[in-house]
């Protein structure tokens, strides 16, 4: 029992967790980004414009980081810059989209925007591209 609830964790289970958390969440935001990518497909620009530049640019970057940011973090490819384009993408939901109502529809995003914050700080860990590439990782 000591073991299961024992603060220290292994380097491989550190990563290993990171690899989890990564795809994991990576995997649901592609259910968020990917319709925003087939509405783009089919000419329906309509979108929110809850930054003031246009509901055009703004339905163009909330898919890059929505679709495109989540298929580098699944490939732990440029992580931490794709983690701070989803970091912004979820304030900018929860502070300018919904900053009038209740928390509860702020709840999801601050989440997304938690976890991903985490990655950023964490990095990918050694199973992704960026850390079979630079080699760094402990362990």
């Amino acid at each position: 029992m000591k073991t299961l609830f024992g603060t220290k964790a292994s380097p491989s289970t550190v990563h290993a967790a990171l690899l989890v958390l990564r795809v994991g969440v990576s995997a649901i935001m592609l259910t968020h980004g990917w319709p925003k990518v087939t509405k783009i497909m089919a000419g329906d620009m309509a979108f929110g414009d809850p930054i003031g530049i246009g509901s055009t640019p703004s339905l163009i970057l909330a898919t890059l980081a929505e679709f495109l940011g989540s298929v580098l973090l699944i490939l732990g490819f440029q992580t931490r810059a794709a983690a701070l384009v989803l970091v912004i993408n979820m304030l900018v939901i929860t502070v300018f989209a919904h900053g009038s109502d209740p928390f509860g529809k702020k709840e999801m995003p601050l989440l997304y925007a938690l976890i991903y914050l985490t990655i950023f700080f964490v990095g990918p860990g050694k199973y992704s591209v960026d850390g079979q590439a630079s080699r760094t990782w402990p362990g």
